[in-house]
């Protein structure tokens, strides 16, 4: 679900090609598609948190990854036609050692359907995604462009959770409420599980334990709700929101809810207990500022924003102190930078990336060696 409002602005910035470091080598894959490979060294002018940085990943929509708990693997979506993916699928690696730009990695989705927002389980041998397969073996349709030119999410229906072993088996299935049940994630206690469901008839925030059971509702307040991750000590939760205010903003969200869309030019990030008291709203940005993450320390949140952009994009990733303070932007992209994710043991950055993709709509995995 979070990579579609990928999608939408790849379409934007595909004809503008991000300046190439001299660094940067030409190699190629085994289909003999020309790729470009960044070597550790290259980093762009004014990105001092990135010690050293690595593209993982060579061709395709590449996004969401996320760690195992050991830190040795990253679970994540893709769409590549080169693979035979008419839209996105699950797949796992080793990011230390496999090599994407030769070798496919191993798929854990059942390829039915489309599948999104995958998350390592403790102990390293489940994950946990969703998936619209048991609706329609067939790809969900995205939606036209609308004719009052809105920019829309869909939000399917037949979207539910499951956990899959790390051969594609699916062990279980977590969800199986009417509507839309998506973008779980899991506490780094390894106790609790956050996700976004439809199922009292808006777009809010869930928990639940490991084995779908102990649901609790965390938000509910009207507006969308969404991309929720726990604080490293399990204690907090950061997501994003587009809450409307005015009438006018709250009949449009509505219209478009009933449509099975929802509009996320306009998002904003909060904060509460894991228990979903103490809620507040965290920036006041303008535009669009979503998939949040904290800090290994848990007093700041890392972001994707494109507020200071007068095009809609370029979208860069910000970080912020968990009081409101110290916005810091992290990375000087010209295109898109988002999806980051800080590892367990918070000597990485992962986030996903359309520099130097060669002007095309290609999106890539990095992976940044972090200093603070």
């Amino acid at each position: 679900m979070k990579k579609i409002f990928l999608f939408g602005f790849i379409a934007l910035v595909a004809c503008s090609n991000p300046k190439q470091n001299e660094e940067a080598v030409q190699t190629s894959t085994n289909d003999n598609a020309e790729q470009t490979t960044i070597k550790d060294s290259v980093i762009l002018e004014g990105e001092k948190h990135f010690k050293t940085l690595r593209q993982l990943t060579f061709g395709g929509d590449n996004a969401e990854a996320y760690w195992s708990f050991d830190d040795s693997k990253l679970v994540f979506q893709v769409t590549n036609p080169n693979w035979n993916l008419e839209c996105d699928q699950i797949f796992y690696f080793d990011w230390q050692n496999d090599n994407l730009a030769e070798n496919k990695p191993m798929m854990v989705s059942t390829g039915l359907g489309r599948t999104t927002c995958s998350y390592f389980l403790p102990g390293d041998t489940t994950i946990v995604y969703a998936s619209t397969h048991l609706a329609d073996k067939a790809c969900p349709p995205v939606p036209e462009r609308r004719a009052d030119g809105k920019y829309v999410w869909p939000i399917y229906p037949s979207f539910d959770i499951f956990i899959t072993d790390l051969e594609g088996n699916i062990k279980k299935q977590l969800t199986d409420e009417p509507g839309y049940d998506a973008e779980a994630t899991v506490s780094p206690k390894g106790d609790k599980i956050v996700f976004t469901s439809m199922r009292t008839g808006d777009l809010e925030l869930f928990t639940c334990d490991l084995d779908g059971g102990n649901v609790k509702q965390i938000t509910n307040e009207l507006g969308y709700d969404g991309g929720a991750f726990f604080s490293p000590d399990g204690s907090k939760l950061i997501f994003r929101s587009s809450r409307p205010k005015t009438e006018e903003e709250i009949k449009e969200y509505k219209d478009l809810l009933a449509e099975g869309l929802v509009k996320p030019t306009d998002m904003e990030l909060y904060i509460c207990n894991a228990d979903g008291s103490d809620l507040r709203q965290l920036t006041d940005l303008g535009q669009a500022n979503w998939c949040p993450f904290f800090h290994p320390s848990g007093e700041k949140v890392i972001f994707a924003s494109n507020h200071a952009s007068k095009r809609g994009f370029p979208f860069n990733l910000y970080m912020i102190n968990t009081d409101g303070t110290g916005l810091e932007q992290i990375t000087q992209d010209e295109t898109f930078d988002a999806f980051p994710v800080f590892s367990n043991n918070g000597k990485y950055l992962v986030f996903s990336s359309n520099r130097f993709n060669g002007g095309t709509r290609e999106t890539n995995l990095f992976v940044a060696e972090w200093q603070d």
